[in-house]
């Protein structure tokens, strides 16, 4: 059985949209194997990490189950949702979590962004131990075998390059989808909420409760100024902004986030921010790669101008046509 699997290698090299629907289409069904949401969480966590890989598409366990990690968290130990197709018993990684929580005694108040680093360091290691054996040949089966390469030894993955493409292409929809199911998995297995109620939670569970450690990052080089329009701000009233919008990215990289005082901040909102400001954020992000220390985080190292260049087109593809500039500049 494919989930069992240490090693799995691609079996096409290329595929067509439609063959990739239909794969997409297949886990999404009741002829997928889908008595937890494992299969769900893992694509929300490849979807927001499409622009961690590197140029050979690679992407690392520690970044992929970083991301599982967080999203599972929120879900079974934040909000107590079940995870598997029985009322009576726990998916193996939610009982990982529910024993973490036992011994340290959290409270169910506490997200994953608000543990400390250690914790989530050791849960993100036994949650990752756990799903090379329940997960990673799961999805590769569900495909046949076409999604991806990956070696349980190595702990690393290597994306196809047409799902590579076809999921930035669509990305915004594969969220939506993605979300969907899982939202609707949870409200047959669950007696809190209905699909709306599940979906609000589902939609959020990457999203951070705190931008700050970016901040005293970015800080320094704004010189206490808004990115977008300019305008002197004190630390009390700077916003941390993803310029591309969260929305689409799902994530959380240093090289997508600027400081904007608060009134572009919440103008521009859910908006893609005018293309002029695209190259100063490739010149800021040239800035922060030339410093050593800040050129080791897991977000930069994988940074090129091109990706950025790419999300900024792929996000106009997914809808996000609604061009924003401020009201005033201040040169």
């Amino acid at each position: 059985m494919s989930y069992k699997l240490q090693v799995g290698e691609m079996k096409a090299s290329y595929l067509t949209d439609r063959e990739i629907w239909a794969h997409f289409n297949y886990i999404f069904s009741s002829k997928s194997k889908n008595s937890t949401t494992y299969k769900f969480v893992l694509i929300k966590s490849l979807l927001e990490n499409l622009y961690n890989v590197n140029e050979k598409l690679e992407l690392n366990y520690s970044v992929l189950f970083s991301s599982f990690s967080k999203i599972y968290w929120n879900l079974v130990i934040h909000h107590n949702l079940n995870q598997i197709n029985m009322t009576d018993k726990k998916a193996e990684v939610q009982r990982i979590l529910l024993k973490v929580q036992s011994k340290y005694q959290i409270p169910h108040t506490l997200v994953f962004d608000r543990l400390s680093i250690e914790l989530q360091i050791e849960i993100i290691n036994k949650v990752t131990k756990r799903c090379k054996i329940n997960v990673m040949g799961a999805i590769y089966g569900d495909t046949g075998c076409t999604i991806y390469d990956f070696d349980n030894g190595k702990e690393q993955l290597r994306l196809n390059s047409t799902f590579y493409s076809f999921m930035q292409r669509f990305q915004r929809v594969l969220n939506y989808l993605t979300n969907y199911h899982l939202a609707l998995f949870l409200e047959k297995f669950n007696e809190k909420g209905d699909i709306t109620n599940l979906l609000l939670k589902v939609e959020n569970v990457s999203k951070r409760s705190s931008l700050d450690q970016f901040y005293h990052v970015l800080s320094a080089f704004y010189s206490s100024k808004c990115f977008y329009c300019g305008k002197a701000i004190k630390k009390e009233n700077a916003h941390v902004d993803h310029f591309i919008p969260w929305s689409f990215v799902q994530a959380d990289q240093l090289w997508n986030l600027v400081i904007a005082c608060s009134a572009c901040n919440l103008s521009k909102s859910d908006k893609l921010a005018n293309k002029l400001f695209l190259e100063t954020v490739i010149d800021r992000n040239n800035t922060l790669i030339a410093i050593p220390e800040i050129r080791k985080r897991e977000d930069m190292r994988v940074y090129t101008n091109t990706k950025l260049k790419d999300l900024y087109d792929y996000s106009v593809e997914n809808g996000f046509t609604d061009v924003w500039m401020p009201k005033k500049i201040i040169i």
